[in-house]
């Protein structure tokens, strides 16, 4: 089979794949579109901004508000998309004064993770269906209850788990599903950056126009620290879960794809922070186990010494090796996938990413699937389900590592067998006016 064929064919296979994983859930009667749907942000940093221009230039959204609490990004951002559309967007600060007078029919969710389930469900209840970012929640109980509120008020809501499009991974999941990899018992989901220990950053006043108390907003209200925003939320547990929490998501992701496995029965976990002495909580390192019907998963990153001896690509080692009796195959980034079969007389397979710039991504695909499901009332391919699967597999293995013990997890319930202790890491109290979604 030549490339081009072989690059059709999976495509098609993929399609096909995504469709029957949703054939059980119930549709809604076709709709009937043709003015662009009214579309606000909430959250407007690097990543908010990056999902709003593939949004406007989709053709399909008008951009009607803007919210965020820090006045410095919501100027960025109006001004970037100032040069897309002649749209006059409102600007809020808070959300849910947005949702009660701009009444968006589409809502982008893009805030840090700590925020991603009360503006979500808060969009959903207002009529208005959702792109949230992963990892879908911060707890494991936030996400059941944004999946259970999709379902109450029968909205269309996309995960921007973008790879479940991007050509390479399509491809590659069509392989893999083939059998050309043998039968895989084991997969090797990593990420590993280079870096240092770092230096303490001194807290200090927030930037002029931010209101730091509603940014911590359910969470501790912590000082500001400038390596904690912008972009630097990842690191403090507070607001998100680590390099697991946020790389993990991706590539957890395409090991559940691959198997059609909704969680693991067991999982351990261990790591710390042999390295770091900044600012930062998050571990710098961690090893995650996790126990599936037939195969094992392990999870491995490192915020240090970087790992030239895997490297595939000059800028990257990430990815997941699945580890199969034909061979080991390779999902990457930017390097695409290749296959490295077990006879040495068989050749390496590779194929090429095919990524959108700025940011090496395929948002633009997931949004076109997305604006297609709201038209046709069709679970889009990142269903709000799939990607609360693939984030409880990143919670559960910080849950492990937070206890310091192996846990029984019982998908069906989302519950810890015989653990009050661990059950109780579910969720978390939040401060304040903010009240915990009820699933």
């Amino acid at each position: 089979m030549d490339r081009r064929n072989f690059i059709e064919k999976s495509a098609l296979a993929g399609a096909a794949l995504s469709s029957a994983a949703f054939s059980s859930l119930p549709l809604l009667s076709a709709i009937s579109r043709a003015a662009p749907y009214r579309t606000a942000l909430i959250g407007t940093g690097w990543w908010g901004t990056n999902i709003l221009r593939c949004a406007l230039q989709s053709g399909e959204n008008k951009l009607v508000a803007l919210c965020d609490v820090d006045d410095n990004q919501l100027k960025v951002c109006a001004a970037e998309m100032a040069k897309l559309t002649p749209d006059k967007p409102k600007i809020y600060k808070d959300f849910r004064e947005l949702l009660a007078k701009e009444k968006p029919e589409v809502v982008i969710v893009a805030t840090p993770d700590h925020w991603h389930a009360l503006c979500c469900i808060a969009a959903i209840e207002s009529g208005a269906h959702v792109y949230v970012e992963k990892p879908i929640s911060h707890t494991i109980k936030e996400g059941r209850a944004m999946v259970n509120a999709t379902r109450k008020h029968g909205k269309i809501v996309q995960v921007g788990t973008h790879r479940r499009v991007s050509p390479h991974n399509v491809s590659g999941m069509e392989f893999l599903k083939s059998g050309k990899a043998g039968k895989v018992g084991m997969a090797r989901a990593f990420v590993h950056y280079g870096g240092g220990p770092g230096q303490k950053t001194p807290d200090s006043e927030p930037p002029q126009g931010m209101d730091w108390d509603f940014y911590c907003g359910p969470a501790q209200l912590l000082p500001y620290n400038k390596t904690m925003h912008p972009r630097g939320f990842r690191g403090y547990l507070n607001f998100a879960n680590g390099t697991l929490g946020d790389w993990g998501i991706h590539w957890l992701d395409q090991v559940l794809w691959w198997s059609e496995q909704k969680y693991p029965k067991k999982v351990y976990s261990t790591g710390g922070r042999a390295i770091r002495q900044d600012n930062t909580d998050a571990p710098d390192h961690q090893v995650a186990v996790y126990d599936f019907d037939g195969f094992t998963l392990e999870w491995e990153h490192r915020n240090f010494a970087a790992n030239n001896a895997e490297k595939t690509h000059p800028q990257q080692a990430v990815g997941v090796y699945f580890y199969g009796t034909e061979g080991t195959f390779h999902m990457g980034w930017l390097d695409g996938w290749t296959f490295y079969p077990t006879d040495p007389k068989k050749p390496v397979i590779h194929q090429d990413a095919q990524l959108n710039k700025p940011d090496d991504q395929n948002i633009k695909e997931l949004w076109a699937n997305f604006i297609e499901s709201i038209k046709t009332n069709k679970p889009p391919i990142s269903e709000i389900e799939i990607g609360q699967r693939s984030t409880n597999v990143a919670l559960l293995g910080m849950l492990s590592l937070k206890l310091g013990r192996s846990i029984i997890w019982d998908g069906e319930k989302e519950t810890i067998e015989g653990d009050p202790e661990a059950n109780k890491l579910l969720s978390r109290e939040y401060r304040g006016e903010w009240k915990y979604p009820q699933a």
